[in-house]
Order: C-alpha cells, then structure tokens, then sequence
C-alpha cells in the first residue's frame, strides 16, 4: 500500500471524531486534503471550519464549507491536522507547507487535536525531517546564525513566501531529544516568530495510517 493510501486511512478515520454542527479547526497539507474530501464525501454537517492556510480554505470553500475566522469562533472543539514527524509520546514536527505558525495558533485554540499521518512519519526521535522556522525577514541572516549556534544547519527555503509574508529557515542536523525545551529556545530567538516543533502543544491523538488499518496512538 503506498503512503498516500495510508494518508487517506488515517483522514477517513479522523472523520469519525467530528461532531454534527461543530465549527472545526482544519489544518494543511496532503493528509488534511484527503480529510476535507473525506469530510465532504460523507457530508458531515458542520457549522463551519476554521483553516490554517489559505490553501485549504481554498478547498473549504469550494467544497462548499463555511470558512470561518478563528476571532469570531472563539476556542475550537477540534483541530484535525497532519505532520512531518510524530513521536508515540505525539510531540511532532510541522510546517513542510509552511504554514506552521498559523497551524500553531489553531491548535493552541482547540480543546483537542488530533493529528493524522501515514506510518512513515513514526520516528523515534524528532529532527529527521529538517525543522521549519518562520522567521521575520530582515533578521534571516541573524536567525540562522543563532541556530547554528544551537546544532543545526539552517536552510533558507527559496521562493517561498509564508501566509504571514515571512521566510522559511529549514534546519538541517538538529536531534531534538528534548522537543518542548528546543522549541522553547528556538521560539525566543529574536526575529523568530514561530517554529515547527509542537510539543508544548502536542497532539492529543494520532491517527496512523498503515497497510492493515488506522493505528490510533495517545499520549
């Protein structure tokens, strides 16, 4: 079975959680898109959904959802988002599509998360996948000499442009054997605005899609 069949169990499985008539936090990225199909396919009636990106309010939106602004919900029952990387302890790391800070205030605004990923995402230890920073652009340059300074080896990610008009910086080489402290360090480098590793905010549930089904994983 291939990764992206694994993606589409794990977003079909995460549809059974969404409650009739909630407004719901939805994330980015190709599991997330496997899940808004999931979602419109069954034609679970909901209130409406807050996004994480402009891109899957675009697929909101002509699924014929309401996008709804996070100001005007106020908290959210659900955020239902994807992942670069997971742990079984469910700290991740987020932000291949670059969306990761406004993925971090949704789910920081949401009672509960749960996260949807094929197996391949499973590590042991988080840093394989190179960890996205969002950083200010006149302090680029600044950032990733601060983040050398901490191990790894930043990248800047060319073309790319945030929803927030920001800049990538893709570290390379970090072994984040401590997520919450490493995201916490990172965080208070100044000009950085957001980083992609969630652990003071994990997951809550993680929905793994492998060749024989949906592994469901808690903290």
């Amino acid at each position: 079975m291939s990764s992206d069949q694994q993606k589409q169990r794990a977003a079909e499985a995460a549809v059974e959680y969404v409650a009739d008539g909630c407004v719901l936090g939805v994330g980015t990225g190709s599991t997330v898109n496997h899940f808004i199909a999931a979602l419109v396919r069954r034609r679970v009636p909901i209130a409406g959904a807050v996004s994480s990106s402009e891109a899957s309010a675009r697929l909101l939106r002509e699924a014929r959802i309401n996008v709804v602004e996070l100001n005007s919900s106020g908290d959210l029952d659900l955020y239902i988002d994807g992942a670069d990387e997971a742990t079984r302890h469910l700290k991740l790391i987020k932000g291949g599509g670059a969306a990761l800070t406004r993925e971090k205030i949704v789910a920081a605004a949401s009672r509960r998360f749960i996260c949807i990923a094929d197996q391949s995402k499973l590590v042991d230890v988080l840093g394989r996948f190179p960890l996205p920073v969002e950083v200010i652009p006149m302090a680029r340059s600044y950032v990733a000499r601060q983040l050398v300074k901490l191990g790894g080896q930043p990248v800047l990610r060319e073309g790319v442009i945030t929803d927030n008009g920001n800049q990538i910086l893709d570290v390379h080489n970090l072994s984040i054997l401590d997520p919450a402290a490493t995201e916490a360090a990172i965080n208070q480098i100044v000009g950085v605005v957001c980083n992609g590793i969630f652990a003071r905010r994990g997951a809550d549930l993680l929905l793994l899609g492998t060749d024989t089904g949906v592994e469901v994983l808690k903290p």
